[in-house]
């Protein structure tokens, strides 16, 4: 009877209702359920009107951009649209900072230029820097190369000038693109002897879709085989014609180990932020505060520390900020020379401590209060909580180790990786897991377990050995306890310093290429009593006192412990007979390859290589 019964009456949004005032944020991919009653229409109202742009759509179907993007302007809406997953955010980001005007005329100063130094690996670029703070940065880079983004200030005729170093080597795109996102001015660094480089080229094209001018330094002009005018034909193959040419591209030849040019260089940079930038190089220091995470590391006794360079207002101690997933109350800032500081003004990178998490590299941060810093980064934390989960569920259990993929290859299956990646800083960890990523081959999958900033803990081990994976380092080192762990429980360690020896071995293990690991085994040891002259040269009278002596075998010359010869021994003899070998406590007569300082008291010693049966 009910079912007979008369049924409520449809209710119908009028068309001619009102859509709600400001900007209406509304997913990628919404449906016409989804799409119309955030603009006070029915789903109705969208498929009727996109059916009359001569789209054939469903309710629930999934609508372009342009098809929202069209009714939106049908009905005179304001809307942006957003990834999936990133509404909520969006529309707690308009609410706490969507009502941040553009800062009034009268209230802008000017601030410092913030220069960005670019350019290929050992061209030169944080020597330079070295030379204008007058510090040894180097020294501290693994293997001569920058693997992290620092940010440093310099006084020139009165004037503060930013600086931001950025690596050179191909794994760190992410990186370089993030400083030239901040900068003012790119400096782009070319070594006069090498020219332009598959990174320089990189740099070119990053500082141009940042569309800031570009300032090159000829460096290494002290260089023999230095040859500028090679260097300057190659930037105008790329479009950055020297002004010694008819161009307007600046060329200033340096040389960063000589000391010289460099105050030239300042000037012209000082000279294009005036002519170029006059009008760009403002702030409001009493502004909303909000800038740039450079850089981010869990320090052992500090906690997280973000390197930030402030866009806007003044940054100051006590002040509540958000930057990606993590917020928290500062505790303290430190400038680029160490020194602890009260507040940054715009344009001043300081190390931030007092957050809750180690922030995302290239995050933007802003000052807000406790509820709205809270509200934004839990939600942020929660989305990159599910991101992670979809991107680790292929990587459990069944992983295979390094040394174990080519077998796997061999019978024609498909071998995944599974890898923990921990690394020192969050910029090092994008690069390492991007690199990765580009490895991948349709025989071997990578599966990430887990990706995070800090040492290698037992918890890392634990979750290793459960999921069947290798744990990768980079620029970290596991605990006592941890290196025992993963010795007790058969988990594979793999620590790197350099990023390029990092991907080399990987890349040679994942197509089956992994060298075999040699240890040296020492075969015998022999004494020379005796020198004999012969018309072939010199042979020494030995006696053999440890082990076997072996023709053909690789021998160390030995003088009071010093090694001061190796190579092959192609003669033995005992008595006036060829032998192949002598045991110990036998006496013989050797002639080394190409060596004839031979004296008396000197000590032959016989060795191989190995291999390292792989378990």
């Amino acid at each position: 009877m009910e079912e007979l019964g008369p049924s409520a009456i449809t209710a119908y949004m009028p068309s001619n209702a009102p859509v709600p005032e400001g900007e209406i944020i509304i997913e990628r991919g919404s449906s016409a359920q989804d799409v119309g009653p955030k603009l006070n229409r029915t789903a109705g109202d969208v498929v009727r009107f996109l059916f009359g742009q001569g789209e054939m759509v469903m309710a629930t179907q999934s609508l372009s951009d342009d098809a929202i993007e069209l009714f939106a302007v049908e009905v005179g809406a304001i809307i942006r649209l957003v990834d999936p997953g990133l509404e909520r955010e969006a529309e707690l980001s308009a609410k706490y900072f969507g009502d941040e005007d553009d800062d009034a005329e009268e209230d802008l100063r000017p601030r410092p230029p913030i220069i960005t130094v670019m350019g290929h690996v050992d061209h030169g670029k944080t020597l330079l820097l070295d030379r204008i703070r007058e510090a040894n940065v180097v020294s501290g880079e693994a293997g001569g190369i920058t693997q992290h983004i620092g940010a440093y200030q310099a006084v020139k005729e009165g004037r503060l000038i930013t600086f931001i170093d950025t690596p050179g080597h191909e794994a760190f795109t992410a990186m370089r693109a993030r400083g030239a996102e901040v900068t003012d001015i790119v400096i782009l660094m070319v070594a006069a002897d090498d020219g332009v480089m598959p990174q320089t080229e990189e740099a070119i094209d990053h500082a141009r879709a940042a569309e800031v001018p570009i300032v090159v330094a000829l460096n290494k002009i002290d260089r023999e085989n230095a040859n500028p005018d090679r260097v300057m034909q190659q930037l105008s193959e790329h479009g950055l014609m020297p002004e010694a040419w008819g161009g307007d591209t600046i060329v200033v030849p340096i040389s960063a180990l000589q000391n010289t040019g460099i105050d030239e260089l300042l000037e012209q940079l000082l000279l294009v932020a005036d002519v170029q930038l006059s009008d760009e190089l403002v702030a409001n220091p009493e502004g909303r505060c909000r800038g740039v995470v450079l850089e981010a590391n869990l320090d052992t006794g500090r906690g997280p520390v973000a390197t930030v360079i402030v866009e806007n207002g003044t940054l100051r101690v006590g002040d509540t900020l958000v930057a990606g997933a993590a917020w928290g109350r500062v505790r303290a800032l430190i400038d680029d020379k160490g020194d602890n500081v009260k507040e940054a003004l715009p344009s001043t990178p300081v190390e931030v401590l007092g957050l809750n998490d180690v922030p995302a590299a290239g995050d933007e941060f802003r000052v807000a209060d406790d509820k709205a810093a809270k509200a934004l980064a839990e939600h942020r934390e929660q989305r990159h909580r599910f991101a992670g989960l979809a991107s680790t569920a292929a990587a459990t259990g069944g992983g295979a180790k390094l040394e174990d993929i080519f077998e796997q290859i061999q019978r024609g299956e498909t071998a995944t990786l599974n890898v923990i990646l921990k690394a020192d800083v969050h910029g090092s960890l994008e690069a390492v897991t991007a690199s990765l990523q580009k490895l991948e081959r349709d025989e071997v999958k990578l599966g990430f377990v887990r990706r995070a900033v800090g040492g290698i803990t037992e918890s890392d081990i634990q979750l290793a050995a459960t999921s069947g994976a290798t744990i990768i380092g980079f620029n970290v080192r596991p605990d006592r306890k941890a290196r025992e762990l993963a010795e007790n429980l058969g988990v594979e360690l793999r620590l790197y310093e350099i990023i390029y020896k990092l991907l080399e071995d990987l890349e040679a293990a994942m197509v089956g290429m992994l060298k075999p690991e040699y240890e040296e085994v020492i075969t015998g040891e022999a004494e020379v009593r005796m020198v004999f002259s012969t018309p072939r040269g010199k042979v020494a009278g030995c006696y053999v006192q440890s082990g076997v002596i072996t023709r053909n075998s690789k021998v160390r010359y030995l003088r009071e412990g010093v090694v001061i010869w190796k190579g092959a021994l192609p003669s033995l003899r005992r008595v006036k007979d060829d032998v192949r070998e002598v045991q110990a406590g036998f006496e013989c007569g050797m002639m080394l390859s190409d060596f004839q300082d031979i004296k008396e008291g000197d000590v032959i010693e016989t060795y191989e290589e190995r291999e390292i049966a792989r378990v």
